[in-house]
């Protein structure tokens, strides 16, 4: 399996990916299916060497991908914490890939520049929850009943993690 920095080709297998989450209101805010055309400019704004976004690759197919995003709008003050998003192929949920992509991102983070990771996670999504808080990440936010699914009102949670102490 290999780690690398996605390009435009790997845009259409990024956006399945990412639609494959969105029917069990678990992982996504979004209750419908984005396009690829939707996120060319969130694909354009993540610069490599400062916030990347990666895919995972296993013979040729993409089967995960993670993403650092700005905190916080990208205000500068905060240009040293990034905000971790990751999503595994539907398939191939429930085999670590998950937990291997976390690995990369606090491996490289310190030569990204990033002291600070955050993840935004439903607080039902107890999958991610545990996964997260395996790496040390704690709750340091919690927004009660935030997001509406489909009628059924639902807590975010902030999770967060210092890098480089």
């Amino acid at each position: 399996m290999e780690i690398r920095d996605a390009t435009a080709g790997d845009l259409p297998a990024i956006v399945e990916i990412y639609n494959s989450t969105i029917p069990s209101r678990i992982v996504s805010a979004d209750t419908e299916p984005i396009s690829v055309e939707d996120r060319v400019a969130w694909f354009r704004a993540h610069d490599p060497s400062r916030r990347p976004l990666w895919v995972m690759e296993d013979e040729g197919e993409i089967v995960g991908w993670l993403s650092l995003g700005d905190f916080y709008d990208g205000r500068p003050a905060y240009h040293a914490t990034a905000e971790v998003g990751i999503y595994v192929a539907q398939k191939r949920r429930g085999e670590g890939l998950g937990r291997r992509l976390v690995e990369e991102a606090l491996s490289r983070a310190p030569g990204l520049g990033i002291k600070t990771l955050t993840a935004g996670i439903f607080a039902h999504n107890e999958a991610s929850v545990a996964l997260f808080e395996g790496f040390g990440f704690e709750a340091w936010a919690r927004f009660p009943r935030v997001a509406d699914l489909d009628g059924i009102e639902r807590d975010l949670l902030v999770l967060g993690l210092r890098v480089d102490d």
